[in-house]
C-alpha cells in the first residue's frame, strides 16, 4: 500500500468496520537482511507524564529503538515529551532532530512509520489503547496493571493472540535491572530452596486520603478532558483526580481515584502478586478463594482503599496474605526456611517504611539461611534472560517470540489483584475459578469483573467486533 492509502485503511479499521484479514506484516521488513543490525524499531510514546517520561527514557537508551513520536492529551506534557526525546538525540551529537507529536492515539496507530508503541496512560485506558494498537499491527509495551478490570484483561489477551503482536507488560521486577532480587528469590522458591512453599506475605504500601473535599473545576485549555475520561463514568474535572498542572513528576491523582485505578491493590499489587504467582508456578493460574477487608476513603477528592488485609488460598494449599502492616516486599515461607525480596531502599509512598538493603550481597535479599541464596546449579530452573524490561520487549519483537512478561501471565496477575479488590467491595469470601476466569456461583462478584463504557466509542466489545475479533 502507498503511505496515504495505508494510513486511511488503518484509520478506518480503528474507527470501525474492517476485519483482520488484510492486516500489514507484523515484523517490519527493514529489520531483516544484511543491514538489519543498523536498523531501529520506530517507537511512539503515548502518555508523557511521570511514568511516561520514565518509560521513554528507558526506550531512548535501547540500541534497538528509535523514539520517533510522542502523544498526549495534555499539550503541555506533549511539548515536554517532544523536548525530552529531541534533547536526548541532540546530546548524542545529532542535529536537526524532529520527533513528531500527536494528540489522538488513533493517528499514531495509523502512521505507517511507527512499528511499536509504549502505553503509559491511566489504568482505565490501558486496554483500549493496547487493543487498538494490536488491531493496527503495532507491538505494545503497556504499563502495569496491564488493564483496569478482569474483563479488559481477557479481551486484551484474546486480541494479542489473534493479531500475534508482541506485548510486554511493565512488570520490570521480572528483569535483572534494576531489581535482580525478585528473580533470585522466585527462582530459589521454584527450585525448592525453602522446601514446600506454605505462605507468602506481601506489603504494597498504603495510600492516605488527600484531606481535600471533592471540588469540581474548569478544565484547563491544554487538556482534552473528554478523551482523557474515556470509558470512565461521567464526572466533572478535578485536578486532584487527573494529574498536576504545575509538575511533570508529581504523583497523579488518578492513581488514588477508583474510577481510574483501583488503588495499591493493583498499583503495586500487580508487581508483587505477579512475582508471587511466578514463584509458586501459578503464572497461568490464580487463587481458589479470596477473603478481603479494607477501609475506603470518604468525603475526599480521592476514593481508593486505605488499610487492607487480603488472604488468598492457592492450589497446593499455599496462602498468600497482603496486609498494610507488612514491610514493602515479598516474604516466601516454606517448611525449610524463608526468603524476602524487595526494591533496595526505595519507598513506594512517603508513608512506607524503608526497605532494608542487604549490604553484604548488594542485593535487597534476606533469607533464613545463606545457603538459600547460593548460586543455582546447571540443571536448575531459571527464567528467560532479561537484562531490562524494555530491552527484552524490543529483542522479542525482532526474534518474534514471547517476552518476559506476556499478556497471558500479566492478565492472571491482574485477575488476582482485581479479585482481591472485588472482595474488599463485597466484604465476604469469594471462590474463583481460574479455568473459566469467573467467580463460582456469585453473580454480584462476576458483575464487578468489568463495567459498562461511558460511550460506545470506548466500548472494547464494539472495537473488537468491528475488527472481526468477536
Amino acid at each position: 500500500m502507498k503511505n496515504h492509502s495505508r494510513r486511511d485503511f488503518l484509520k478506518s479499521a480503528l474507527r470501525g468496520g474492517i476485519g483482520l484479514a488484510v492486516l500489514p506484516q507484523i515484523i517490519p521488513a527493514r529489520l531483516f537482511g544484511v543491514d538489519a543490525p543498523g536498523k531501529k524499531i520506530q517507537v511512539a510514546q503515548i502518555g508523557c507524564g511521570r511514568m511516561g517520561r520514565s518509560d521513554m527514557g528507558n526506550v531512548l537508551k535501547e540500541p534497538l529503538a528509535r523514539v520517533v513520536a510522542v502523544c498526549d492529551l495534555d499539550s503541555k506534557r506533549l511539548a515536554a515529551g517532544k523536548k525530552m526525546a529531541e534533547d536526548y538525540y541532540s546530546d548524542q551529537g545529532e542535529s536537526g532532530v524532529n520527533v513528531k507529536t500527536f494528540h489522538d492515539y488513533r493517528d499514531v496507530l495509523a502512521s505507517p512509520e511507527i512499528d511499536a508503541i509504549v502505553v503509559t496512560v491511566p489504568d482505565h485506558s490501558h486496554a483500549r489503547l493496547a487493543i487498538a494498537a494490536a488491531i493496527a499491527a503495532k507491538h505494545v509495551y503497556v504499563q502495569k496493571p496491564v488493564t483496569y478490570s478482569i474483563v479488559e484483561a481477557i479481551a486484551l489477551r484474546k486480541t494479542v493472540e489473534a493479531t500475534k503482536i508482541i506485548l510486554q507488560t511493565g512488570s520490570q521486577q521480572r528483569s535483572e535491572h534494576p531489581w535482580k532480587s525478585f528473580r533470585v528469590a522466585s527462582e530459589a522458591v521454584r527450585n525448592g530452596r525453602i522446601g514446600q512453599l506454605q505462605t507468602i506475605k506481601i506489603g504494597v504500601g498504603l495510600d492516605k486520603a488527600s484531606g481535600h473535599a471533592p471540588a469540581p473545576m474548569r478544565v484547563p485549555e491544554n487538556l482534552d478532558y473528554e478523551h482523557w475520561l474515556g470509558s470512565a463514568p461521567e464526572q466533572a474535572y478535578m485536578e486532584r483526580r487527573v494529574h498536576p498542572q504545575d509538575s511533570l513528576e508529581g504523583r497523579p491523582g488518578w492513581i488514588t481515584t477508583e474510577d481510574f485505578g483501583l488503588g495499591m491493590i493493583t498499583n503495586w499489587g500487580a508487581h508483587h502478586v505477579d512475582i508471587a504467582q511466578w514463584a509458586m508456578g501459578q503464572e497461568l493460574g490464580g487463587p481458589v478463594t479470596i477473603e478481603s477487608h479494607a477501609e475506603f476513603m470518604h468525603d475526599d477528592a480521592w476514593t481508593v482503599h486505605t488499610t487492607y488485609h487480603v488472604e488468598m488460598r492457592y492450589p497446593k494449599n499455599v496462602q498468600l496474605i497482603l496486609d498494610n502492616n507488612f514491610e514493602t516486599g515479598i516474604r516466601f515461607e516454606g517448611d525449610e526456611g524463608w526468603i524476602f525480596c524487595t526494591r533496595s531502599e526505595e519507598k513506594v509512598t512517603a508513608s512506607d517504611p524503608n526497605a532494608p538493603l542487604n549490604r553484604d550481597t548488594l542485593l535487597p535479599l534476606r533469607a533464613s539461611d545463606p545457603k538459600i541464596l547460593s548460586p543455582l546449579d546447571g540443571n536448575a530452573f531459571r527464567w528467560m534472560p532479561s537484562k531490562t524490561q524494555h530491552g527484552n520487549w524490543l529483542e522479542s519483537i525482532v526474534a518474534n517470540r514471547q517476552p518476559i512478561a506476556p499478556i497471558q501471565q500479566s492478565a492472571r496477575s491482574l485477575e488476582a489483584c482485581a479479585a482481591a479488590w472485588i472482595g474488599m467491595k463485597l466484604k465476604r469470601k469469594l471462590t474463583w475459578d481460574a479455568g473459566t476466569e469467573m467467580f463460582v456461583g456469585d453473580d454480584a462478584a462476576n458483575a464487578l469483573r468489568g463495567r459498562k463504557a461511558r460511550k460506545p466509542e470506548y466500548d472494547l466489545n464494539l472495537i473488537m467486533k468491528k475488527a472481526g475479533l468477536v
